[in-house]
């Protein structure tokens, strides 16, 4: 039995046995693309990053799942489980041949055998042991994906969830570094367009979406921030205000979106 027959009859039939694609907020990412490969120049690239699976749940990523052939061995896919899972930031990782399932936890390097897929529910629990309501807020805000044809980079996807995860935690003080042209400007929108929606504000408690200042030392990146679909442009236009030295200097203090969805509900 090849590996595409043993994922059809015996992997999928496990997962969704367990709750995953079944339970809602639970969703099974098939083929799942991590990178177009290095790039090896002359137009060429090296061989691309695809997960077998991973599996969401609550707008996260909570796993990876490499699949093998029923007649390979159980751990022959444990390798790449762990390449894909480091690379996504993901904790735990699976391998499979469709007649067992072997776990890894990339966060305390136990791994063995067990008897079946973990749910939806005890693999959140087992990733997120303390209860944080903000967090759990947070994740409640889906990435915007422009109905399914954008998607964060998973490097963007990480900064992001790092960001709100110490958020959570109610630090005050993060820092990003990223290079040029990783998309600095769509890591700050996500981070902001999570906020926003989730109504986080530094009393405490989500009774109103809070104020963000986006500041740049460019008004070609502030004109891209506005413009792209990627960034700040997915906001409604009336929780936008646009502001210039000019503006701030003419009315002498700084100018306030009138949205009424920006305001105490």
């Amino acid at each position: 039995m090849n590996e595409a027959k043993t994922r059809a009859e015996h992997i999928d039939p496990a997962l969704a046995a367990t709750g995953w694609g079944v339970v809602e907020g639970s969703r099974v990412r098939r083929e799942y693309p991590i990178t177009l490969g290095r790039l090896e120049g002359h137009g060429r690239r090296g061989k691309p990053l695809t997960a077998d699976y991973v599996l969401t749940y609550r707008n996260t990523k909570l796993a990876v799942v490499e699949a093998k052939a029923w007649d390979q061995e159980l751990t022959e896919g444990v390798g790449q489980a762990k390449t894909y899972a480091d690379k996504l930031a993901i904790r735990f990782a699976y391998s499979s041949n469709g007649q067992g399932v072997y776990d890894i936890d990339m966060q305390t390097g136990r791994e063995g055998e067990i008897p079946a897929f973990p749910s939806p529910d005890e693999l959140w629990n087992r990733t997120f042991a303390k209860q944080n309501d903000w967090r759990d807020r947070f994740t409640a805000v889906p990435f915007p994906d422009k109905s399914g044809s954008w998607e964060i980079r998973f490097y963007q996807e990480i900064a992001v969830n790092r960001v709100l995860e110490k958020i959570a935690a109610g630090k005050d003080r993060i820092l990003l570094t990223l290079a040029t042209g990783t998309g600095k400007t769509s890591i700050a929108f996500q981070i902001a367009w999570r906020l926003f929606q989730a109504r986080w504000n530094l009393g405490g408690k989500p009774t109103r979406r809070p104020r963000i200042l986006f500041l740049a030392d460019r008004n070609t990146l502030a004109d891209q921030a506005i413009n792209d679909f990627t960034s700040f442009n997915a906001f409604k236009e009336d929780a936008l205000a646009r502001v210039t030295p000019e503006e701030i200097r003419r009315l002498r203090r700084t100018p306030v979106c009138s949205s009424p969805s920006s305001r105490p509900s």
